[in-house]
């Protein structure tokens, strides 16, 4: 009796130990999934930080080119705007000089 007692205590321990064995292989087999899943996302993101960066790159660099266009038109219109004082000075000066030569 006591080494049938024995008998399915071992029994039952290794039917335990299986059970455990297959809930352990699920686990292993749901984790591996996650991380394909996972591994995954990290090179979607991993590519959309790179596509982000280079996007960045250009935005600044079209910054950079937009800013330059700018000073050069500033420097444009300061100098336009001079040459158009100079002149309207030189206007006046000759409807000056034309006033006094028609009043006798």
């Amino acid at each position: 009796p006591n080494i049938m007692e024995l008998q399915r205590d071992s029994s039952r321990q290794i039917n335990d130990l299986k059970f455990k064995l297959v809930k352990a292989e699920q686990e292993v087999t749901a984790l591996e999934q996650n991380v394909t899943r996972l591994e995954g996302h990290v090179t979607r993101y991993k590519s959309a930080a790179e596509n982000a960066e280079k996007v960045e790159d250009e935005l600044k660099a079209e910054k950079r080119k937009l800013q330059r266009e700018l000073r050069t038109a500033l420097d444009k219109i300061e100098e336009l705007e001079s040459s158009n004082s100079h002149l309207n000075k030189r206007l006046e000066k000759m409807k000056s000089s034309r006033g006094m030569a028609q009043t006798p």
